[in-house]
């Protein structure tokens, strides 16, 4: 949802010149791409699995902006691919597992298991969201649809735990039981999408017609 409101245009006149930069130097779109996911998985790690969020959440921020470094790095080199295309998408997931990994990992260890229900929810849903959206393009059809699409999933985890590091109340297990169920919600959306595409009238016709 909120890749479509043009969010991102806001923020091109900072992200074009720094991409420009790193093109300068010699860097590449790919690398770019790996190391905003090592340094994503490794704040999240070295941070969020101890409970210091605040910090954490600071360190994973400027590394996530290399999701849109990348893309710009790409289209100004004119490298972009479907090659690119993957490994942003393949290396977000890593990125992604590792945050809310970090999570379960603190709130087991202080034994707050309803949290570590619902960030299992999240982990576990936010994977099947992603695959449903893949194996559907994969098939021919068109999956984006759903209220906790992945910049929804980010901004839902990490402004909140930021928040519950200066010590705000509540705000972070609310934030968490809300994607959680926004995670199912979207799952549930994307396979009602897909069954219409699959079942519908033009998918009748054309295996009529393939017989």
């Amino acid at each position: 949802m909120l890749n479509k409101t043009g969010a991102r245009g806001l923020v091109a006149h900072v992200i074009d010149p720094v991409a420009k930069g790193l093109l300068k130097i010699g860097l590449t779109p790919d690398a770019v791409t790996f190391i905003g996911t090592a340094g994503v998985s490794a704040a999240a790690l070295a941070f969020y699995s101890r409970g210091s969020f605040w910090i954490g959440t600071l360190v994973i921020a400027v590394f996530i902006f290399s999701d849109m470094l990348d893309g710009s790095m790409a289209r100004q080199s004119g490298k972009g691919g479907k090659w690119g295309a993957f490994l942003d998408s393949t290396l977000d997931r890593v990125a992604d597992g590792a945050i809310f990994a970090s999570l379960l990992i603190w709130f087991s260890r202080t034994e707050q298991w309803g949290l570590v229900t619902a960030v299992t929810i999240c982990l576990i849903g936010g994977a099947v969201v992603s695959y449903a959206k893949a194996r559907a393009e994969g098939l021919g059809m068109e999956c984006n649809v759903g209220f906790a699409e992945r910049t929804e999933r980010i901004v839902i985890v990490l402004i909140p735990t930021f928040l519950a590091g200066l010590g705000v109340p509540f705000i972070q297990p609310i934030a968490l039981w809300v994607l959680a169920a926004l995670t199912v919600l979207t799952v549930g959306q994307r396979m009602v999408h897909v069954r219409k595409q699959a079942l519908g009238p033009t998918a009748v016709d054309g295996a009529g017609e393939a017989a």
